[in-house]
């Protein structure tokens, strides 16, 4: 009787130690799970690129276009549930499927501006040529108002999957309780389609201003996420990568009128995000 009693009593301590271990693990050393999600603002450099325009009655390329992207700065708008889609915003959600690695979806809804009243090179043919202020000596075009003016500002925007590693890189830093502070590497690809609200206006047509699937993106980051307290976050990243868009419409003549383009992207982003159990 006094054998089984001990047996017992030590049965019970053990149990309670292990539940003890348990429940001191901390929040934040294991990942499998999660959800998370982050809002945030970026900026975009861009490659110059050759875009062709093609019609009915015309196809010409303008080599070596530069662009730029369109910041709105520190506003309000970012948090503004009725003018959030008016700045520079990434949004992103994602699920860990272990403790270092997760996917996700998200919008990086950049902006792309052509440089009005650049000069560039250009070859092919249009009608009406030299009506708009446009032609100049030695093959070259002034890219005038009154010749095209060419936008994605409502936006370049890069719907994606992303596949991404995570690891808590707190002990290089001496961090030793993670559930109050947390500094995290990450790294991941990413691919997606590009959905841009293209506003152009091409040699005096009506302008045209409306959403269209016109190509595809592929991309690579890499990034830092510090956590507070185990559920907020703050996080950086850099991001490059490789748009093609072979189908942007430029008028209101779907059938007839496309412009095509490709080029490299970099992205740096800023997000405030979650990350919890259901």
């Amino acid at each position: 009787m006094k054998t089984k009693f001990i047996i017992t009593c030590l049965v019970v301590f053990t149990t309670f130690m292990n539940a003890q271990e348990v429940s001191s693990e901390k929040y934040t050393a294991h990942n499998k799970g999660k959800f998370y999600i982050f809002w945030g603002g970026n900026r975009d450099f861009y490659t110059n690129s050759d875009i062709t325009f093609t019609g009915k009655d015309y196809k010409f390329t303008l080599e070596n276009v530069e662009a730029q992207d369109k910041p709105k700065g520190y506003h309000v708008d970012y948090v503004n549930p009725a003018r959030m889609t008016i700045p520079q915003t990434n949004f992103r959600m994602g699920y860990f499927i272990n403790d270092h690695y997760n996917i996700s979806l998200g919008l990086d809804h950049m902006k792309y501006v052509m440089t009005q009243n650049q000069v560039v090179n250009y070859t092919g043919n249009y009608q009406n040529a030299g009506s708009y202020g446009e032609i100049l000596p030695n093959n070259q075009l002034l890219l005038t108002e009154d010749f095209l003016t060419f936008e994605h500002t409502d936006g370049l925007n890069y719907i994606n999957s992303e596949f991404c590693r995570f690891d808590d890189i707190s002990k290089l830093f001496g961090i030793r309780n993670t559930d109050k502070f947390q500094i995290n590497l990450t790294e991941g690809l990413g691919a997606g389609l590009l959905y841009p609200k293209t506003n152009a206006k091409l040699m005096q047509q009506e302008r045209h201003d409306d959403f269209h699937v016109a190509g595809y993106g592929i991309s690579a980051k890499a990034g830092l996420n510090f956590t507070f307290y185990k559920y907020f976050f703050i996080q950086t990243e850099i991001k490059g990568g490789y748009i093609n868009m072979n189908s942007i419409q430029t008028t209101y003549r779907e059938t007839e009128d496309k412009a095509s383009q490709d080029f490299n992207f970099s992205e740096t982003v800023i997000a405030f995000g979650g990350i919890f159990r259901l």
